[in-house]
């Protein structure tokens, strides 16, 4: 049987949506022929979804990674030394290809784009940027794209959907876009969920830990962990779900030509 036409995978994802929602990701047509792009404006932001990678994985997806800010910000002044921007944003690319190996993730599907971030450390929406960004979109020609969602308190992860909305409006073929919901996220709509219980729960904490710098400040400040943190979403989204699983993934999706999302106003 000859492999579906990539032109039309977003299409048939869209077709599907017509319907009640949200929808279990398994009840969607994922072709394994769809490559799979985490555009992920920091790192950890892969490992926030990890279930649902998995079951990408799992389906015989090709899944790759392009971490898009160095992420400097994150790394607290006594986690390395000298605590220099180059240095926090050499150990968080570390601690990313950690998680990636234990995932098993090929190391040549990580990319490290090093887009340029303002004084404060968060990625910038500039020209620039832009740029590099749609060259590396053009090289890869993603069928499905994953990142935070754009209605968000955090400007990196405003930024990035920005960029990523002006490229998918002019590219020349559809692209799926499933926006996760995140600690920071403001409101979105759930479209599509991925259902996990505590033994993958425990496999995403592990994950999630990988990320130590992060792990460590979540402790400072918060009392408990980047594992905690994620899953405490997870769990609340669950509980909005028909059935009230015990942790859900939650996406909102939006395909260029289908309408519009709640995600990063322009401006």
């Amino acid at each position: 049987m000859a492999a579906p036409d990539r032109s039309e995978i977003a299409v048939a994802i869209a077709r599907a949506l017509g319907g009640e929602r949200p929808l279990s990701l398994e009840d969607l047509p994922f072709p394994a022929e769809a490559l799979v792009l985490v555009l992920a404006p920091h790192p950890d932001d892969f490992d926030a979804v990890a279930v649902t990678l998995r079951f990408f994985r799992d389906r015989g997806n090709a899944i790759r990674l392009s971490v898009m800010s160095p992420s400097s910000s994150g790394v607290e002044d006594g986690f390395c030394f000298p605590p220099t921007r180059e240095n926090k944003a050499l150990t968080r690319e570390e601690e990313q290809r950690t998680s990636c190996r234990i995932f098993g993730l090929p190391g040549g599907r990580l990319e490290f784009l090093r887009l340029r971030e303002d004084t404060s450390g968060h990625l910038l929406d500039c020209p620039e940027n832009y740029a590099g960004l749609s060259l590396h979109l053009q090289e890869v020609r993603p069928d499905v794209v994953l990142m935070p969602h754009g209605n968000d308190t955090n400007a990196g992860h405003r930024a990035a959907f920005r960029m990523l909305r002006r490229f998918a409006r002019q590219a020349d073929r559809p692209v799926a876009v499933l926006l996760n919901r995140d600690p920071k996220t403001v409101e979105m709509k759930p479209d599509l969920f991925t259902v996990f219980g505590e033994e993958d729960a425990r496999w995403k904490a592990g994950l999630l830990r990988c990320h130590l710098s992060q792990h460590q400040r979540n402790l400072n400040t918060r009392g408990f962990g980047l594992d905690e943190r994620i899953l405490r979403v997870n769990r609340e989204a669950a509980a909005l779900l028909p059935g009230h699983p015990r942790y859900a993934e939650v996406f909102e999706v939006w395909i260029p030509g289908s309408g519009e999302c709640q995600a990063a106003p322009e401006g």
